[in-house]
């Protein structure tokens, strides 16, 4: 019977094992959070996070990075908050021209050989300027039907479980088991060797950045129909969130080694963070270091992984 317990498999199983250390704490300084609606209250706004996480995790696939995530995750709810609900047609456009966007991005970045990550910043103040003027102060209204949605009753597991469940398992059937994904991993993998191929770099990398700007349309919807209302800052955080959940849940910037389970896991571990901290009394000013600590830590325990796995 082969070893279960090889670095390689530890590595993997490092996220499950975050969010599970994670949420034994919570039940033990918090026993009362280990029911449906504890669970429930706590994951409340955990599915649009895991959302922008798998966005976050298609750029990092070609190695590149987002820093507009948050600020288009922002521009979004703004627009299902204000087009959506009085020009329905006008805000289903408005919210694909922005998956074309996010594509032409990817086209620019790779036909001008142009740093991701600064050609990202810039958009992400274009994005907060095209959110302030779709909505210069918070307020608007999600659609009902929006609200409906995300406010699915599922019984013995929370709407959120279920749902990042499904997204987790669909991205990871996708990115890491069809034809299509291989090439897609390749061409941050080995970019050489999917050129030899005969498959187009140009097209992985465009594919690559309207899957995110996919998610990241399906974050901003989420998002506002959790608070039934947006705000042009509301998501702005979810640039580091993203970045943070994919690293967190296995992914690397080289290589095109990512993990769709493990960024979600990623997410949900960073999202019940915030709930522990919470229980024990943490001041909010001090909650995102300690996340970032808890990410150090993780990131420590796999690269020591990785050493045992070197030294076999």
């Amino acid at each position: 019977m082969p070893n279960l317990m090889t670095p390689r498999a530890l590595r993997s199983l490092l996220p499950a094992i975050s969010f599970t250390v994670l949420l034994i704490g919570i039940f033990y300084v918090q026993p009362r959070a280990m029911s449906f609606m504890g669970l429930n209250l706590m994951l409340n706004l955990a599915l649009p996070i895991a959302l922008a996480t798998i966005a976050q995790m298609f750029i990092i696939t070609m190695n590149d990075i987002d820093l507009s995530l948050g600020g288009f995750v922002s521009f979004t709810a703004c627009i299902g908050a204000t087009l959506l609900g009085e020009s329905p047609v006008l805000g289903v456009l408005a919210l694909l021209a922005c998956i074309g966007v996010y594509a032409l991005l990817g086209a620019l970045i790779h036909v001008r050989n142009l740093p991701s990550i600064v050609v990202t910043l810039g958009m992400s103040f274009v994005w907060l300027g095209a959110a302030i003027l779709v909505l210069p102060t918070p307020g608007g209204q999600a659609p009902d039907w929006l609200r409906a949605i995300v406010s699915v009753k599922t019984p013995f597991v929370p709407f959120v479980i279920v749902a990042s469940a499904i997204i987790a398992v669909g991205v990871h059937l996708f990115l890491m088991r069809s034809s299509t994904g291989v090439i897609l991993r390749g061409a941050g993998g080995n970019p050489q060797a999917v050129a030899r191929a005969g498959w187009s770099l140009f097209r992985a990398k465009v594919t690559l950045y309207a899957l995110a700007g996919f998610f990241g349309v399906l974050s901003g919807l989420t998002l506002v129909g959790l608070t039934t209302s947006a705000d042009a800052n509301i998501a702005l955080r979810y640039t580091l969130l993203s970045i943070a959940g994919v690293i967190l849940g296995g992914g690397e910037f080289v290589g095109g080694r990512v993990s769709p389970i493990g960024a979600v896991l990623g997410a949900l571990t960073l999202t019940l963070a915030s709930s522990l901290l919470s229980f024990l009394r943490i001041s909010g000013d001090w909650q995102i270091g300690a996340q970032g600590a808890i990410l150090i830590l993780v990131l420590a325990l796999r690269t020591l992984v990785n050493r045992m796995e070197r030294r076999k």
